[in-house]
């Protein structure tokens, strides 16, 4: 089958390994990115216009991206186009490509929550508008579902998050790396004023060694301030191997929720066990179905009950270990990986027998 993904693609953390997943499968996948149009990574985008143009998706820019889109399909002619996180993709450009792309199917999928109450409702009007062109909107969450057809989608599926094999994958650590990436507790990912820095000053004045990796920007300022754990900062990013290393070098790996975007999991929740490192995740009734609570993950309800199972890990490797190892099985097991994300998610097209499309198998 003919595919093209389209997404901003500023990171190889999204549209690229679902796009070379797709290729593994045997299709013939191509790609469709928007954010070299504003001179790059958002980070260091060209100039104020350009910035503005991408912040609030409007300007000639936008205009030209949705053009592209649609005289690069024309001239492709996919099977299907598949956009992730349609943030500058305008409902009527999907309308044209109907017009100049005869029996093509149109998915959607978005990582994030559009529908939060504390989402900026201007960087979701286009992908809202859209929703009702979509053949199959794809949900990262169960209660998006619910949303994107209350915004008339046609048809809707679950597609959770995915780890990726060659990315997240048990390594043994050199002493070098020990030195830079070894500790008894890591959580690598973003600030959010949910409680997060409270349960970390908690693990730090119990004594357990502590790595805390992610955006400086937002973390520096708060850990600053905090007088357990301001000896973490400067923290960075860490991409690639380095993230896989800052895994694998941890006894413990935490994960928290992002309250902005409503989460019940998140994607490292399959990528720490991928990594044959311990999960010890918050607790949710969604997780709790993908894991068996202290026998493949382990979850926690309050600051007391975190700490308890950080000792409780940390004392007893045996356990530790075996809790890890079978948590690895699972995500393998039960087809946590891009590859088979992609896999079922075509055979859901496959069988949707969606009207007027017709579906072209590999």
């Amino acid at each position: 089958m003919k595919i093209l993904v389209a997404g901003d693609w500023h990171s190889e953390l999204h549209e690229e390994p679902l796009y070379r997943a797709l290729c593994a499968l045997g299709h013939d996948a191509h790609r469709f990115a928007w954010h070299q149009y504003f001179g790059g990574k958002a980070s260091s985008l060209g100039s104020a216009f350009a910035r503005f143009q991408n912040k609030y998706l409007l300007g000639p820019i936008i205009d030209r991206i949705n053009a592209n889109l649609v005289a690069q399909a024309t001239q492709l002619q996919p099977d299907l186009l598949f956009i992730y996180r349609g943030t500058h993709i305008k409902a009527t450009t999907i309308q044209r490509l109907r017009e100049t792309v005869p029996g093509l199917t149109v998915a959607g999928y978005n990582n994030d929550d559009p529908f939060a109450p504390n989402q900026p409702q201007w960087l979701w009007r286009h992908f809202k508008a859209a929703l009702r062109e979509y053949d199959v909107a794809l949900a990262y969450r169960q209660h998006n579902m619910d949303d994107f057809k209350r915004h008339g989608a046609r048809c809707t599926y679950l597609l959770r998050s995915w780890f990726v094999p060659e990315r997240n994958h048990p390594v043994t650590l050199n002493e070098e790396d020990m030195q830079a990436f070894g500790s008894e507790v890591v959580f690598i990912g973003h600030y959010e004023n949910d409680g997060r820095l409270q349960l970390l000053e908690q693990i730090a004045r119990a004594g357990h060694r502590l790595r805390l990796f992610g955006h400086g920007s937002d973390w520096d300022p708060v850990l600053m301030e905090s007088k357990w754990l301001r000896s973490l900062a400067p923290i960075r990013l860490v991409w690639g191997e380095d993230y896989n290393k800052a895994l694998c070098g941890a006894k413990i790996a935490l994960c928290f929720f992002s309250r902005l975007n409503r989460d019940t999991y998140t994607r490292r929740c399959f990528e720490i066990p991928a990594t044959g490192t311990l999960l010890l995740s918050e607790h949710s009734d969604d997780l709790a179905t993908l894991f068996a609570e202290g026998r493949e993950a382990d979850f926690f309800r309050s600051g007391e009950e975190l700490l308890a199972k950080l000792r409780l890990y940390i004392e007893d490797e045996p356990r530790r270990r075996r809790v890890a190892a079978a948590g690895m099985a699972r995500v393998h097991a039960d087809g946590h990986d891009v590859k088979s994300r992609m896999k079922t998610f075509l055979e859901w097209l496959e069988s949707a027998r969606l009207p007027d499309r017709q579906y072209h198998a590999a």
